[in-house]
């Protein structure tokens, strides 16, 4: 669905990784991260409330905007789009599918990343790598 906003949003948003079963996520549940967002329909929408329920009480929303205190929010500009709950991502109940709206492709090396803390800086990698990680590891199991 369009953002709330009713505009393309575009810039290095927070969000956080729950417990789930997405294998992308793996080991980064409670890690509070800096991503990149840039869409213009990227709302969460969920016309059956059943179904609203579900992806909660299974855990298949694993990233959620937070705030500057690392809050679950719907306030805008933190979460950019007005997703319910600050929803971010889903994934499947077997944790093998992840559709997410932000876009840890551009921010998995050091360099990319328009803040970090401090003596971060060392680092060649982003923590976004470990995404793409999890993705190989998972692959390289399923294939032997």
């Amino acid at each position: 669905m369009h953002n709330t906003s009713g505009r393309f949003e575009s810039r290095f948003s927070s969000v956080k990784v729950l417990p789930s079963p997405a294998v992308l996520l793996k080991g980064m549940e409670g890690s509070s991260l800096g991503v990149w967002v840039a869409h213009g329909e990227g709302r969460a929408h969920f016309p059956d409330d059943a179904v609203f329920q579900r992806v909660q009480l299974a855990n298949l929303a694993p990233l959620r905007y937070v705030d500057d205190k690392a809050e679950v929010t719907e306030a805008y500009p933190f979460n950019p789009n007005g997703s319910p709950q600050g929803i971010a991502a889903l994934c499947s109940a077997d944790g093998r599918h992840l559709a997410m709206m932000p876009h840890p492709e551009r921010c998995y090396l050091g360099w990319q990343l328009p803040w970090s803390p401090p003596g971060w800086s060392s680092h060649e990698a982003g923590p976004w790598l470990r995404l793409f990680q999890n993705a190989a590891d998972f692959c390289a199991r399923t294939a032997a």
